[in-house]
This record gives structure tokens, C-alpha cells and sequence, in this order.
């Protein structure tokens, strides 16, 4: 199983407080042959020092400077470079488990799949994962049923973060530059392209939750989620509208999402009013569906009391 090469991309922004803790837990692995691409988005706080002295102490890391462009460009970057023959990422707050690769890896093997997807932990930055213990499942998906599955927002999540892909699922597909929710911009791409999905329920993943995370406060560009889904929609109902249905769900969540986040004031009443009208639109059709989650349908039913009820709700 270790004759093949593993790139692991790891890109890196101001994070010189977490780095060594990322990159530790990658060089240690219980899985030996890979590639280490780190590229350096432009940092300013010392992670590119960092990032050098890592390359020094190992040889299978490669560093790339590069101006800050985002982390779909420093992905894109890594992607151009590499050579494994299947490849994961890893965010440079976050860490992994020292066997993720390997299990991601035989996960692969065995069932043939061209993606395999693990859960995740979430932690925050003064706090340790808190991983779940018990027996472990593993479940196949079909293209169209890991579809359905990330759209609905049921098993799979859709972070390009916890999967080891085929190295060939990214041979034309690259992330979209400047956009938030990237991994969600290529998810349908993805899936399609995989043909079968393989997960396994083990928590070998863990994502660091703070204050300088870029999802963490509201700006405009939160509604790049609405342009990712809204755009998905359309041509999900011309290329396979079987998967309009799926496809709304997601959409409606993003709809209820950003319109709970978005400040009240005039600055912002356009995204509130897109939200809004985006709710009324799909909130029937989203009750209807046996599919959609329990989220959405509570929060369809208190919209029909109109706006305001909703500041009091929490989706997730």
C-alpha cells in the first residue's frame, strides 16, 4: 500500500502560532511516502520562516513563497507541483491524527473508491478535540448518492479538508480564486468526477475554531455562498435534475444562514432582502421534501411568522 505517493498540501497564512503542531502531525504519519507541499500565501508573521526551517528538518517538504492570493490559489499552486499519486489537504491551524493518512489510504484500496472521506473534530483554540469513541463504520456511496448526501448536509460535509482524493479527480478541476466557500464552489465537480465515495466515521480530523478564522465575522463576502449555490441550481436543473432537490435544500440553508448573520442596517438590507425572497421561494418546496433536514423544515415553518422570529433561531 506504501508504494504509492501521498502529496499532502498544506497552505499557510498567518499562522505561525499553529503551524508546528500542523506540520508535526503530518511529518509524523504512520504513512511514510509523501510528498509535503507547504506554500506560503504571503505571510506576514513568521510562518514563512517557519515553513524554511520545517523544509530543513525534512526532506519530503517543498516550500512555495508565493504573494497572497488565498487559499484557493495557494491550493491551486500545490495542485500545479505535485506528483503523488493521490492527494489530501490540510489547513495550516488545523491538524490531523497520525494514522489519517494510512486509514484514508487502505479505505481507498479496499473499497476501490476514488475519494475517501473521514469525520472531523472541531476544537477551539484554547481547547482539545473532543473525539468520540465506539465502533467504527465505513459506507460506500455512489456519485449520485454522495451528491444527494453533501447537498443535504447529511453525512458528508463537503471540506476539501478531510478527504484523500485520486490524484485524477483534480487533472482539470482547480479551486475558484478570491471566492469564500471554495470547497463548496467544486463539490458537485468533485462527486461527479469520484463516481464512488468511500467514508469511515472516525474522527481523524481536527479543525481549529477561532477569532482569525475567515468565516468568523460577516462581510460581503459571505454571500459568495448564495453565488455558489444560487449559480448550482440553475445548472443543476438543466445537467441532472435529480439533484434539484438536494441542490434547494443547501441553497435554502445558505438563504437561512446568511440572512440570521447579516447586520441589520442599511448597509446590508440588499443581502437581507435577497435572503429572504430566496426563503420564501424554496421553503415550501423544502417542507415538502422527506429528505431535507429537520434544520431547514423548523426553520421554513417559523418563517412563515414572518422575518424577525428567525433572529432567534441557530442554524448550523
Amino acid at each position: 500500500m506504501e508504494s504509492a505517493l501521498i502529496t499532502v498540501i498544506v497552505p499557510i497564512y498567518n499562522v505561525a502560532a499553529y503551524i508546528d503542531r500542523c506540520v508535526d502531525s503530518i511529518i509524523n504519519q504512520t504513512y511514510k511516502n509523501l510528498e509535503i507541499i507547504l506554500v506560503d500565501d504571503g505571510s506576514t508573521d513568521g510562518s514563512s520562516a517557519k515553513c524554511d526551517q520545517w523544509a530543513a528538518r525534512d526532506s519530503r517538504i517543498t516550500v512555495v513563497h508565493q504573494p497572497n492570493g488565498g487559499l484557493s490559489a495557494a491550493r491551486n499552486t500545490a495542485l500545479d507541483r505535485m506528483h503523488g499519486a493521490m492527494v489530501t489537504m490540510v489547513d495550516g491551524d488545523d491538524y490531523i491524527a497520525t494514522d489519517m493518512v494510512e486509514n484514508l489510504a487502505r479505505l481507498i484500496e479496499v473499497s476501490n473508491a476514488n475519494i475517501a472521506v473521514t469525520a472531523l473534530a472541531s476544537f477551539y483554540d484554547d481547547d482539545e478535540p473532543k473525539v468520540s469513541q465506539g465502533k467504527v463504520h465505513i459506507k460506500i456511496f455512489t456519485a449520485d448518492e454522495a451528491i444527494d448526501d453533501v447537498f443535504y448536509q447529511k453525512t458528508l460535509n463537503n471540506s476539501a479538508c478531510t478527504r484523500l482524493f485520486r490524484a485524477s479527480i483534480f487533472k482539470k478541476l482547480r479551486f475558484p480564486v478570491g471566492m469564500l466557500y471554495e470547497d463548496l464552489a467544486i463539490a458537485y465537480d468533485v462527486l461527479r468526477a469520484a463516481g464512488t465515495v468511500a467514508f469511515i466515521d472516525r474522527q481523524l480530523y481536527f479543525y481549529r475554531k477561532h477569532s482569525g478564522s475567515i468565516t468568523a465575522t460577516f462581510s460581503r463576502k459571505r454571500t459568495h455562498v448564495l453565488d455558489i449555490m444560487e449559480g448550482l441550481e440553475k445548472r443543476i436543473a438543466i445537467v441532472a435534475p435529480r439533484h434539484l432537490p438536494a441542490v434547494r435544500s443547501r441553497l435554502l440553508s445558505a438563504y437561512f444562514n446568511i440572512f440570521m448573520l447579516c447586520p441589520r442596517d442599511n448597509e446590508m438590507a440588499d443581502i437581507a432582502t435577497r435572503c429572504w425572497t430566496g426563503i420564501k421561494r424554496l421553503r415550501t418546496s423544502c417542507l415538502l421534501d422527506r429528505h431535507t433536514r429537520l434544520k431547514n423544515k423548523a426553520a421554513s415553518l417559523l418563517s412563515y411568522l414572518g422575518p424577525h422570529p428567525l433572529t432567534w433561531f441557530k442554524m448550523g
